[in-house]
């Protein structure tokens, strides 16, 4: 069977990459916790390509913003959206997700977060 993956980009200020990361590396093992068979987040660090769009413009960034790619591994859509409902309703996230909603606690602008949920093509 093939997996299943939800897959994210967005854009940190540098100066908050600390504090999303230690807010990420919990909500890693809370998803894992609930089924994801693997998450995974990298910050950019070559994000140029003569001839296409780059991810830095995909979600507008400015100068002192690093941009974060990530996905989360699950057996199947089904699994993942058992997941997400069972994350979502973790009370564990809901002091995580203040930081990331929360407008005098942000940590990234939600609404310049690309995301999707996408079937295995080639392995």
């Amino acid at each position: 069977m093939a997996n299943y993956i939800d897959g994210f980009v967005l854009p940190i200020p540098r100066d908050g990459l600390i504090e999303y990361k230690r807010a990420a590396e919990v909500v890693a093992e809370i998803w894992k916790e609930h089924g994801a068979l693997a998450y995974h987040e990298y910050v950019g660090d070559d994000l140029k390509l003569e001839g296409t769009r780059s991810f830095s413009e995909l979600v507008d960034a400015e100068k002192d913003e690093a941009i974060v790619f990530g996905w989360v591994v699950f057996d199947s859509r089904e699994a993942r959206d058992l997941a997400n409902k069972k994350v979502a309703a973790d009370p564990r996230m809901a002091g995580l997700i203040d930081p990331l909603t929360d407008p005098s606690r942000m940590i990234f602008d939600a609404k310049r977060m690309f995301y999707g949920g996408f079937q295995q093509l080639v392995q």
